[in-house]
């Protein structure tokens, strides 16, 4: 074990902090706002994962999106809070369902109903440009794909770009593409 030792903060006044402060805007490249798969590992749940249970969990991490796998990681679809929500649940269960036999498939949106981005096109875009694409979207969330390598390589979150573009929204309740739109406008 390496011999590591405690040391009094009591003179230290100043942050670090990064080298080059960029402000992105509405004109710096997509890329600033992109979660890239290659770099940051996804969050995945597996579709057997029981519904309720997946519903909790993302509430207690404060996760609002999960990209749904098999069971040898293979990518099937997305699932969401909203998808997961009490009354949709409910509804399952009045069409005869058991509420704890439920699972993520029964919710997920499969891939083959899934629109994205093109991560060619996002490599030559900037955040405006995705903003407008996605501007009538209700959506928070944008997969990206990359169809050359036949891949999910990740995701764009309309929170981030409030975040990054430090919109005067609430992350809340309107961190919709169309609620950064209306933002952007201001």
């Amino acid at each position: 074990m390496k011999n590591i030792t405690f040391t009094n903060a009591g003179s230290v006044s100043e942050l670090a902090w990064p080298q080059s402060v960029d402000d992105v805007t509405p004109e710096s490249p997509a890329l600033e706002v992109f979660t890239d798969f290659t770099r940051t590992q996804p969050l995945v749940i597996d579709a057997r994962t029981n519904a309720i249970d997946t519903e909790e969990l993302m509430k207690n991490a404060h996760v609002r999106l999960k990209i749904v796998v098999d069971h040898d990681a293979r990518f099937l679809g997305i699932v969401s809070l909203q998808d997961l929500n009490h009354q949709q649940i409910l509804i399952k269960v009045s069409e005869g369902e058991k509420r704890e036999e439920l699972s993520v498939v029964d919710f997920m949106q499969p891939r083959h109903r899934l629109k994205g981005l093109e991560f060619g096109d996002l490599l030559k875009a900037s955040i405006m440009d995705v903003i407008e694409v996605l501007k009538e979207s209700q959506q928070q969330h944008c997969i990206v794909v990359d169809n050359d390598q036949q891949r999910l390589r990740g995701i764009i979150s309309a929170s981030d770009i409030a975040r990054k573009l430090r919109l005067p929204i609430n992350l809340l309740n309107d961190s919709t593409f169309s609620g950064v739109y209306r933002a952007v406008q201001l």
